[in-house]
Formats: structure tokens, C-alpha cells, sequence
């Protein structure tokens, strides 16, 4: 049986300025959680959001909050994100020297421990950490910036770790062009959670439309 869909947000297109009024308007529209990019300007070209960031928009939502740290020593960091409410705290494979050692350290945490791999980090890197992650997250574009174009041969990544995680609880998550236009695939290949950004905010009829949208064609695929 597959597991519930969840439709997680990326806040990379609000209004930085509303950043608290958009938060709400994503939980009033009828999405799951809310994923935010932190990004160091090192591992990948851009800088976002900090944990007080974060945490300045808390208490105005009851949604799940993930934290998808693309910085290059995550170690560092994953304890201010669970400190300022991330419930999910993942790390790229590619920034951690000893993954096994961190992801037990977000689970210490009291946070689920999540695996992010970029497009040419193979499924297989996943096999001997499976017992310790609730998600692992396939990037469909290269980590750095919204708005990219989706990467059609991810699809059948998402299918392997969906293969490797079989008998597992954890999540598939898929981030990087998700759309209208694409979710169908991803989640035929395996994918449950939906990491969607500008596809989301830039639909004519809003955004509570745009969640309905999504969701519908993301169960349609699924059945």
C-alpha cells in the first residue's frame, strides 16, 4: 500500500518582507508541511534562511516545519534548526564525512533524520543508512536556486531508492521543478512527498488552487 502523499512547500518564491503572512497562507491553502532551503552560499550558490529566521515564524503555523540543509558542515548547524522547530532536519550525502554519525545525531535530537542526494550522487549511497532516515529526498535539479528545469532522467533514481527503502518507513521526497506538469511522473516512480516551489505560486487562479491541483494529479498518479 503507498504511503499518504504529503505536499511540502518551498518558501524560496514568498515575499521575504510577509514571510510570516505567506507561512500562514501556505497552511490556510491546504499544504502538509513547510520545507525550508537553507542554503551557506558555499555548497551551493545562494543564502537564505537562518534558524532565528525560522524560528521567528513558529508559532504562527501547526504545520510540520523540515529543515533541508545544503551548507557544507551540517554538523554544525542541525541543532539550532531543530532548536528553532525543524522536525525533519536533511543533509546531503555529499556535505557529511561520517552521515551515519550525523543522522544519529538528528535523531538524538529528537528530529527525523532526512538524506538529500543531488543528481549525480547514485541511489545506492542510501543502502547503509536506511535504518536511520524517515526521508530521503531525490533533488530532481541542481541544488542552489528555485525556478530550474526539471531533470527528466531523476526518474528513475526516484524508483531505485523507492526499491532500496521497500519494508522501510520512510519517505520519498523529490524537490527541484515539480509542477502540473511533472508530478504524474515523479509519483508514479515512486515518490510521496512533493517539494514544490514556484510552480505553486505561480498560478493564475491562487494558491490554494495551485495545492489542489497538485494533490489531485499526485493522487491520480499514485491510484
Amino acid at each position: 500500500m503507498p504511503r499518504p502523499l504529503s505536499i511540502a512547500p518551498s518558501v524560496l518564491p514568498v515575499d521575504f518582507s510577509r514571510l510570516g503572512d505567506e507561512v500562514m497562507a501556505l497552511e490556510k491553502a491546504g499544504v502538509d508541511l513547510i520545507h525550508w532551503d537553507v542554503m551557506d552560499g558555499v555548497f551551493v550558490p545562494n543564502l537564505t534562511f537562518g534558524p532565528d529566521v525560522i524560528a521567528s515564524t513558529r508559532p504562527l503555523v501547526d504545520l510540520e516545519f523540515e529543515a533541508h540543509l545544503m551548507v557544507v558542515e551540517p554538523d554544525r548547524l542541525v541543532e539550532r534548526y531543530v532548536e528553532a522547530g525543524c522536525s525533519t532536519v536533511l543533509v546531503h550525502v555529499e556535505a557529511c564525512d561520517h552521515l551515519h554519525r550525523t543522522l544519529a545525531h538528528i535523531a538524538d535530537l529528537g528530529a527525523t533524520p532526512g538524506v538529500a542526494l543531488n543528481p549525480h550522487t547514485p541511489a545506492e549511497v542510501i543502502r547503509n543508512v536506511r535504518d536511520l532516515v524517515g526521508v530521503v529526498l531525490v533533488m530532481t535539479v541542481n541544488p542552489g536556486f528555485g525556478g530550474q528545469s526539471y531533470i527528466e532522467s531523476m526518474e528513475s533514481k526516484v524508483t531505485e531508492v523507492a526499491s532500496l527503502l521497500d519494508g522501510y518507513n520512510c519517505a520519498v521526497e523529490v524537490d527541484g521543478g515539480i509542477g502540473p506538469t511533472t508530478v504524474g511522473a515523479v509519483v508514479a516512480a515512486g515518490a510521496d512527498r512533493l517539494v514544490s516551489g514556484s510552480a505553486l505560486f505561480r498560478d493564475d487562479e491562487g494558491l490554494e488552487h495551485a495545492v489542489a491541483d497538485l494533490r489531485a494529479r499526485a493522487v491520480a498518479a499514485q491510484a
